[in-house]
């Protein structure tokens, strides 16, 4: 695909190309039709993303794609976007994710699905707009844009409890939107700019004190979002109850923007503040691996199971982040994008199990994999991903943090080591369940095995588990340039003197 002006407009029209879709879905009345046209507008869109990756030049770390109009002048506010490696791998996962989460909600939403769609399109503009937007004031307003959308999500189309759902997470990301508020009205007055990369370029000249003023800010808001452990109360909630579709956007999207939060702002807008604060979000990750990995092995609902081990999974990303290093650095990225990949497609799996069985209770699905091959194929394929089997994606991403951990501390990487130790006993336990059971399963030989439906939604998951876990090198080499950018902006000064609680040796 190749037009003039397709670098000075993609990013935009992958932002507004949603909405425009979601405008033209209200004149529609079939129900049909509408999923149709939502998969269709959606499917264009990723393949229209796809160019982004070819005309993206890796030996740069510099935003490219750019737009800069001016928005509010009278406030200094400017509509500019740009990517770099980090977000363009976040953009691409957000478009290619979308078509899946509409074909995964095809039989299952039958109520309102006019409105279902509209919000999963309002959220693919919010969902692209945060990893694009290069304006603070923009980058909140996207940011805060996919609140309303997923809460609607969550409250009209989930479970039975999916009210208190909605409004936790509704909460929970609104406290933490304050707090990013304040962070950034400081940074403005500090700076006189919301130019995301101009506030980067005066980091140097800030006070250690109001680093860390603006590093604990941000890093409130961003916690809640990933979520870290003790912040992560609201997801399990927020994931039983959503739809698969919601549980999908969640697990692949939502979470990764807190991630992306910590790359994009903490690191090189509050670098001697990240050198300070280091061992305690070190030990906090470590902590959110070996929690999530023990309350998920507790869990008999498989949705519950997945959530919690998105708890942990997403500990490794925030490890390999503030592991300071390359290697930590890029697993964390590739951690960002598998957990994406793997976890959305679990969640299918059990949105598909629930379809069948209407529980999702682990005793309940005893035995279905002799009964549904297809099915057990792809659940084992995506558990054995979880739990970074090697030949997988999720290996290659996690394999990294580790190496990163080891760099910094060798006995801090004592205590990651149950972690993972505890990701192969939970999900060799759910795939056992599933596939085999025991000796007194419960009747699904009349459950019918996927269809050509859920293949096809499946497929390309399928695909990117084993691309990445055998060749992740053109994954890779988009990042490197930018990984060490935001490595030089974190330690371009000595680091301030460690807190009382330092990373042990």
């Amino acid at each position: 695909m190749s037009f003039p002006g397709y670098n000075d407009s993609v990013l935009s029209l992958l932002i507004f190309g949603p909405l425009l879709a979601a405008a033209l879905a209200m004149f529609l009345r079939s129900d049909n039709l509408l999923r149709g046209w939502t998969l269709v507008s959606t499917s264009a869109l990723a393949v229209f993303s796809l160019p982004l990756y070819w005309r993206f030049d890796p030996s740069t770390a510099d935003f490219q794609f750019e737009v800069n109009l001016p928005w509010i002048p009278v406030l200094k506010i400017h509509y500019a976007l740009g990517i770099d490696g980090i977000s363009l791998l976040l953009v691409l996962l957000t478009t290619l994710i979308m078509p899946l989460c509409v074909l995964a909600s095809w039989r299952y939403i039958n109520t309102r699905v006019k409105e279902f769609m509209i919000c999963l399109l309002i959220m693919e503009s919010a969902m692209v707009g945060v990893f694009c937007a290069l304006d603070f004031i923009l980058f909140f307003v996207f940011w805060e844009a996919m609140l309303i959308p997923m809460a609607l999500l969550i409250g009209i189309w989930g479970g039975p409890r999916k009210v208190y759902a909605a409004l936790k997470f509704f909460i929970y990301t609104m406290a933490g939107s304050v707090f990013l508020l304040v962070a950034i009205i400081a940074l403005f007055i500090k700076v006189g700019s919301f130019s995301i990369p101009e506030i980067m370029g005066h980091s140097q000249s800030f006070s250690l004190n109001f680093q860390r003023w603006i590093f604990l800010a941000f890093f409130i808001s961003f916690a809640i979002k990933v979520p870290m452990f003790p912040f992560h109360t609201w997801l399990p909630a927020a994931h039983v109850e959503a739809p698969t579709a919601g549980s999908v956007l969640l697990a692949s999207i939502l979470l990764k923007m807190g991630t992306y939060g910590f790359l994009r702002f903490s690191l090189p807008m509050t670098p001697d503040a990240t050198l300070f604060f280091t061992p305690y979000i070190l030990w906090l990750s470590v902590a959110a691996i070996l929690y999530g990995g023990l309350t998920a092995l507790a869990q008999t609902d498989l949705k519950k199971l997945v959530a919690y081990s998105s708890v942990a999974h997403m500990g490794f990303a925030t490890l390999g982040i503030f592991a300071l290093n390359k290697a930590g650095l890029e697993g964390a990225v590739l951690v960002m994008i598998n957990h994406g990949i793997t976890t959305g497609a679990l969640f299918i799996v059990v949105g598909i199990i629930y379809e069948r069985l209407h529980t999702r209770e682990l005793a309940q699905t005893a035995g279905m994999g002799k009964h549904m091959p297809v099915f057990a194929t792809f659940a084992g394929v995506f558990a054995l991903s979880s739990l970074a089997f090697p030949g997988t994606n999720s290996f290659i991403g996690e394999f990294l943090v580790l190496a990163g951990g080891f760099e910094v501390s060798r006995s801090l990487m004592i205590f990651v080591v149950p972690g993972v130790v505890l990701a192969a006993a939970y999900m060799l336990r759910m795939l056992q369940k599933i596939a085999y059971g025991g000796t007194a399963n419960p009747d699904h030989s009349r459950v019918p095995d996927l269809g050509l439906r859920e293949i096809v939604t499946l497929a390309p998951l399928l695909v990117f588990v084993f691309w990445i876990g055998l060749h992740p090198e053109p994954f890779t080499r988009v990042m490197h340039a930018s990984v060490q950018n935001v490595i030089q902006q974190t330690q371009g000064r000595a680091a301030p003197a460690a807190p009382a609680v330092a990373v042990l040796p």
